[in-house]
């Protein structure tokens, strides 16, 4: 067993018997919990049962009211006749031109745009000359590098790396590069709707590093591509392949009515679709369909940007667009460990506390971490510096998942800034330092600190991000417990995803004391018809660790020492006796950092044979000395 410096070591003995109330069943509904004290008070409401989420109702989320000529300029406008045409008919089309200068509160990330100036594109920590970069419609790019190189994201950071007039050469050098390989609008993935909508929008927010060398053939090459790509937005920005890429088309359609002449009808067009795309795009309690942390940031990010364009022109933002930031803003809140960066959840990483901080701070939104998001799903307790990030909903449909991951019933903890139980994370950083033959891998059950039945996934990962069947709905409950030294939180939920295959519902109970130094967990397959098959069945219950945490097993495999980097010491336990077969062991994994790279780490496996009539394995994790 490891041992941390200055810590007192309980024995095996002492924690299997500070575990012996454990072995009573923490989930039984028909019957008091020995765990809650009738004095503690109201306890929560009823079990409520999650389907995958629902966007907003459309006419809850309307575009801002508008006059009869205005509402006409914009059915005008969205049948073909010219904006010059219902702007000014008299006279001759203006010139492209910008009428303004947007001023950003979004920073990008300095090291990129270091890298950039130096002469390289840097994503996700793998470096590619610009010299030796296809820019064309047939390149064959990783997907990191596609959004970066032709969504043109790299200008934030070069904009963050140093002042202006020590950016533009590097600006203009990439800038033309691109220009060269893309004439005019064409097929391939420079023209996916998404790419478009972010460059666009790029451009017009970063366009004094690229419009620098005025009276240049490059300066109005430039403008010229810049109304040329708006035009087409306005008839494919329709065609994207989800809500997530047509949020970005119609910011950039907005942006582009904004701050191009002749805009006004463009601006009340996209005003419109901007605001029905993202009343289908996002749930109700704010969260996105797609239930990806990385899709939540983008879309705040693509609304911060559009509010700058709209205080460039001196115009205030539509109100629902404002309702929409403050919105988004809580859910994102909700996966921020107590390290200030964001837990592992549908392909993320854990982004850094610095960028987190960043784009909350430009959103201007002052809001709490939501504990209990309905449709997005993610159950958050935080105790004294400990924060339990716990996956209580269905994994997104089909049509909205990009980077899909199999992790109902996963959960994370980190405490006092140390990760203690992880996912894996960074399926949506593949193509970068993340090889992208284990992209689904990393989408599996098993990259999930979760129970798998027979090595199976709860849901079917999919190629290209999707998620095919399994779990459909998710039973979820959550109320505050008195126990003997305080209070506690206790979660309780169930997923029907090995329902079908193995007749079987995984239930899944968390209790986490107050000052956040115990957690107690219980895992229940229960019959999911009215008798149990016979037979048994293979299962395992993962515990991937945080990066820096030095492991040992105890002597009876049992039990576990956790020695952290900050010198506190954990214990992880099984309750009981082995009368389940479970064994504890010793497993390598892999966790992927906020940058894209992934780090070794280990895991605790809880394996063997259970029945398949059912079975409990309960088990502790406790904070030592």
């Amino acid at each position: 067993m490891i041992e941390a410096p200055n810590t007192t070591r309980a024995s095996d003995t002492d924690l299997a018997d500070d575990t012996i109330d454990m072995a009573i069943p923490l989930s039984q509904s028909d019957a008091p919990d020995p765990l809650i004290d009738s004095s503690a008070g109201p306890q929560s409401a009823k079990r409520e049962t999650l389907e995958p989420g629902k966007s907003l109702v459309v006419t809850d989320f309307a575009p801002p009211s508008i006059g009869p000529g205005e509402r006409f300029i914009r059915l005008a406008y969205r049948l073909g006749v010219p904006a010059s045409t219902l702007t000014s008919p008299f006279t001759k089309a203006a010139k492209p031109r910008l009428l303004a200068t947007v001023e950003t509160p979004l920073g990008g990330e300095r090291a990129a745009g270091v890298a950039l100036r130096a002469g390289h594109f840097l994503v996700h920590g793998v470096k590619a000359p610009i010299a030796q970069m296809d820019f064309s419609p047939t390149a064959r790019l990783t997907p990191p590098f596609e959004r970066v190189v032709h969504g043109f994201s790299w200008l934030r950071d070069l904009a963050s790396s140093a002042a202006r007039e020590q950016c533009t050469s590097t600006a203009e050098r990439v800038m033309g590069a691109w220009l060269d390989a893309n004439p005019k609008p064409a097929k391939g993935t420079p023209w996916n709707v998404e790419h478009v909508g972010h460059r666009l929008l790029n451009w017009l927010v970063h366009a004094p590093l690229i419009l620098s060398n005025t009276g240049t053939d490059q300066r109005a090459r430039t403008i010229e591509a810049m109304a040329e790509t708006a035009r087409w937005l306005d008839r494919n920005v329709s065609k994207s392949a989800d809500r997530m890429g047509e949020v970005a088309g119609w910011c950039g359609v907005v942006a582009a009515g904004l701050l191009l002449p002749d805009g006004k009808p463009r601006r009340l067009f996209g005003e419109a679709g901007l605001i029905r795309a993202l009343g289908e795009f996002v749930a109700d309690d704010g969260g996105v369909l797609s239930r990806s942390p990385l899709a939540q940031m983008d879309a705040i990010g693509l609304l911060v940007d559009l509010s700058a364009c709209y205080r460039a022109t001196d115009r205030d933002p539509p109100e629902a667009l404002d309702t929409m930031l403050q919105l988004l803003v809580p859910p994102l809140l909700t996966l921020v460990h107590s390290d200030g960066a964001l837990s592992s959840w549908q392909g993320a990483g854990a982004i850094s506390a610095d960028r987190i901080a960043n784009l909350i701070d430009a959103s201007t939104v002052r809001a709490r971490p939501v504990k209990n998001v309905r449709q997005w799903g993610y159950q958050r307790v935080a105790s004294n510096k400990t924060t339990l990030i716990f996956d209580a909903a269905p994994p997104p449909l089909a049509r909205n998942s990009r980077a899909g991951c199999a992790s109902t019933l996963a959960f994370e903890l980190c405490a006092n800034g140390q990760r203690i139980i992880v996912n894996c994370g960074g399926a949506a950083f593949a193509g970068g330092q993340v090889p992208a033959r284990i992209e689904q891998g990393l989408r599996a059950t098993a990259a999930h600190s979760t129970l798998t039945l027979d090595d199976a996934n709860s849901t079917a990962v999919h190629i290209n991000g999707k998620l095919g069947a399994g779990v459909s709905e998710v039973e979820v409950d959550r109320k505050t417990l008195k126990v003997d030294q305080g209070l506690a939180s206790r979660l309780e939920a169930s997923h029907d995803g090995y329902a079908a295959r193995y007749g079987l519902t995984h239930r899944r109970v968390l209790i986490m004391r107050e000052d956040g130094s115990e957690l107690r967990g219980e895992d229940l397959l229960v019959p999911s018809g009215k008798k149990g098959q016979r037979g048994k069945i293979g299962f395992a219950i993962r515990f991937h660790i945080g990066k820096g945490i030095e492991l040992g097993l105890s002597d009876d495999k049992r039990g576990a020492g956790l020695a952290l980097p900050d010198g506190s010491y954990w214990q992880f336990r099984l309750a009981g006796k082995d009368d389940n077969g479970g064994v504890l062991s010793i497993e390598e994994s892999m966790w992927v950092g906020g940058n894209g790279r992934p780090h070794p780490i280990q895991q605790l496996v809880i394996q063997g044979m259970t029945s398949r009539g059912g079975g409990s394995f309960s088990w502790l994790l406790k904070k030592m000395g």
